[in-house]
């Protein structure tokens, strides 16, 4: 892929965390174990998985966010880290919210037959949960569509390399 192509992507990706980033500080923000608790009752340590969970993620896109202003504002712009910073927000950003490493919640991958959002979780969760999950998975979608391509390709290169 040529340099402007990735920049754009890098573009689209920094504004895509930047959004999610925002709408998981809110979230956070005015979120707690007893909150959720109150809104639903339900299972606490799940709550509390659920939680931790969503923190990660924000971690993981604040430093992908990150990394790609960095790349961005570099001049010249250095496509070799871009495609590294795409593969592992991929991996970081996308998967995690799709597929958390704990198995918090998963992903239905018959919703793309029905329509319907894919991320179930195992236990009832609350309503603000289910809206967050709802308002950010057609985004993150849609990244993973244009991120995929880094999945094969940086592995490729890396295999190629050795």
């Amino acid at each position: 892929m040529g340099n402007a192509i990735v920049k754009t992507q890098m573009e689209d990706v920094k504004n895509f965390l930047g959004n999610t980033v925002s709408v998981f500080e809110d979230f956070l923000n005015e979120t707690t174990v007893s909150g959720l608790l109150s809104e639903e009752q339900g299972n606490k340590d799940y709550y509390k998985q659920v939680l931790s969970n969503i923190r990660k993620l924000l971690v993981y896109c604040e430093e992908g966010l990150d990394a790609c202003n960095i790349i961005i504002l570099g001049e010249p712009f250095q496509k070799g880290a871009a495609e590294k910073t795409l593969f592992r927000i991929y991996h970081q950003c996308v998967e995690e919210f799709f597929s958390p490493k704990n198995d918090t919640w998963f992903e239905n991958s018959r919703s793309a037959y029905t329509g319907k959002n894919s991320i179930r979780f195992h236990e009832p969760v609350p309503h603000s949960v289910q809206n967050l999950f709802q308002g950010l998975e057609s985004d993150f979608q849609h990244i993973r569509e244009e991120l995929e391509y880094y999945e094969t390709d940086y592995r490729t290169k890396m295999i190629q390399s050795r």
